[in-house]
């Protein structure tokens, strides 16, 4: 009776595992300080790589994401430290520079419906391997 006990205990006590992932980037505790002396594109980029974002439109703004991801056993993923450093660039330069943390982001919730898409053709898994038919070219054929 013993033995099923701890085994039975063992068992939970592996599923209630704690791990921690790092996602993006990795920023250094004085990021505040580091990065007010950043002046030129290639001083931010000797300090962090590239970036993982670059606005398209409107001011150029360089943005890099760090956060940890944190695995609690059966229970839902949580994110915590999160971190967002905004760069505003005008030619090689660094014009201004923003850094967000934790309470400074919205949380954010995604609604689980689906948009609908005007006149989208929806079909079945037969229709879409009949639909398929004709539409490759045998291998080795160079088309």
């Amino acid at each position: 009776m013993k033995r099923t006990i701890l085994a039975l205990f063992c068992v939970l006590l592996v599923g209630c595992t704690f791990q921690t992932k790092h996602r993006g980037y990795v920023f250094p505790n004085d990021l505040d300080t580091q990065v007010a002396t950043v002046k030129t594109t290639n001083q931010l980029q000797d300090l962090l790589g590239s970036p993982q974002v670059k606005t398209i439109y409107g001011d150029e703004v360089w943005i890099y994401y760090g956060t940890d991801e944190n695995y609690h056993g059966p229970f839902p993923l949580t994110y915590d430290n999160k971190t967002v450093l905004l760069a505003w660039v005008k030619g090689g330069r660094v014009t201004k520079t923003q850094i967000l943390h934790d309470d400074d982001l919205p949380d954010v919730t995604i609604d689980s419906d689906e948009t609908k898409i005007p006149a989208a053709v929806e079909l079945n898994a037969i229709e879409e391997l009949f639909n398929n038919v004709g539409r490759f070219s045998p291998a080795g054929l160079g088309q």
